[in-house]
């Protein structure tokens, strides 16, 4: 039997889908495979933002005619669309054709709803809220030479435009043992980058453990690997995690610190609990301490009551902190959440115009770092390689990517690039 998981969302989702593959596989489908194909598909959805959600939509419904097709085939929704409140019962309604759907606490139960569904002509779901951190999904990873690791659970914070907290629960963590075994395991079989993740790996605490020593020990393992994180929440940055960034040679100097807006007003309607001033302060720390470190950012438009004072603010932001490149988004209302009802929301057109004004002057940060890295020789750890353009690629610390030839098989390795040139966040050059 062949699975196919389409995967919307960030890379938390990415690394859940490695947990459903691993479920899957568990229970005797034993390849990915078209969706033509697959015996089973399954959506592991995402709700953050609008066009997410359409395209989810819009994939669902194209396999009606798939199913009708080909008898047997299973189609199960899960992720966060799926455990919104009400788009359970909107899914099955819509796409009577599902047979299964199940909530972001229960992945786990995958293999029990596909037995379950074997046995009953009707879709059967599962969207309970569980207590527990460990999901017990073996993953079967897809992105070697990169591991991704969960450090966290769900989200305490509750900014007013987002609707995690909602469909992920509040925040857990998971035992610090557990996530250094997992990491000593991944550097024993070989990944040369472990990326922790969590909605705010900042807030992370196991009894006496806070994320600066979680990071201290995963950065102690031995052995050659590089070490990222995400997503640090402002709030909670600190000059103990500089430290250790700063103390370990293993953990990589990008921060990712979401700003999400320049101006102190809307920061404060987000819920985001910093002023720009802080932001900036937390910034200063990190330059001042790692001064050949780079940091990279989220940014919002167009949230509700966002005046164009507000909005050159975060321009002047982008400016100011100097981020090495940024992911930016038009305000997408969401059901449940505080933003979605207050007044003052901006029309489509004027967020339109905003958005490709803060892109221009993202990419003119971004074109202007890279090309400082022309002529300059950097390490890539080869990732993948790509058949059409006949080219290797990868990241180096910082990360971007770095494109090259080589006669001989890379991916896995640690190789030496002479950089030629430079190409918005892409880099080219040749093998040293």
């Amino acid at each position: 039997m062949k699975y196919h998981i389409v995967t919307y969302g960030c890379q938390m989702n990415v690394h859940e889908s490695e947990k459903i593959a691993g479920l899957l596989r568990g229970v005797g489908y034993t390849e990915e495979a078209p969706v033509e194909e697959a015996d089973i598909v399954v959506f592991n959805t995402c709700c953050i933002r609008e066009n997410a959600e359409n395209h989810a939509f819009g994939n669902i419904g194209a396999l009606k005619k798939l199913k009708r097709r080909k008898k047997g085939l299973l189609i199960a929704v899960g992720g966060c669309m799926a455990q919104e409140a009400g788009k359970a019962a909107l899914l099955v309604k819509k796409f009577p054709f599902i047979d299964i759907v199940f909530g972001t606490h229960n992945v786990a139960e995958l293999p029990a709803l596909i037995a379950r569904k074997k046995q009953e002509k009707k879709v059967v779901s599962l969207l309970e809220d569980r207590a527990e951190t460990e999901d017990g999904a073996q993953a079967f990873r897809t992105s070697y030479p990169n591991a991704w690791v969960n450090i966290t659970y769900g989200c305490n914070n509750f900014c007013t435009y987002c609707i995690v907290p909602y469909v992920r629960g509040r925040e857990k963590s998971r035992a610090a043992d557990r996530i250094l075994e997992e990491a000593e395991a991944l550097v024993a079989a070989g990944y040369k980058e472990i990326t922790l993740l969590g909605q705010n790996v900042n807030s992370y605490r196991d009894n006496d453990t806070d994320f600066p020593a979680l990071l201290d020990r995963v950065a102690s393992i031995p052995g050659k690997f590089r070490l990222r994180f995400m997503t640090s929440h402002p709030k909670d940055f600190s000059e103990r995690l500089v430290a250790v960034m700063k103390k370990h040679d293993k953990i990589c100097n990008l921060l990712h610190l979401p700003a999400q807006s320049g101006s102190s007003r809307i920061l404060s309607l987000m819920n985001r609990r910093y002023t720009r001033e802080q932001y900036l302060a937390d910034v200063a720390l990190f330059k001042k301490e790692i001064p050949d470190g780079e940091i990279t950012t989220d940014l919002i438009v167009g949230f509700p009551t966002e005046t164009e004072a507000d909005f050159e603010e975060t321009l002047s932001l982008v400016r100011e902190a100097d981020f090495s490149s940024a992911f930016t988004f038009i305000y997408s209302p969401r059901t449940g959440t505080k933003a979605a009802t207050m007044d003052g929301q901006i029309p489509e057109e004027v967020s339109k115009e905003r958005i490709a004004r803060l892109i221009e002057q993202v990419n003119e940060n971004t074109r202007r770092k890279s090309e400082k890295y022309v002529g300059k020789t950097i390490e890539i750890l080869c990732e993948d390689y790509d058949a059409k353009k006949g080219l290797y690629l990868g990241r180096e610390p910082l990360g971007r990517m770095g494109y090259f030839k080589s006669d001989k098989h890379c991916v896995g390795e640690f190789v030496n690039l002479k950089v030629t040139r430079a190409n918005g966040v892409s880099l080219y050059g040749d093998l040293v």
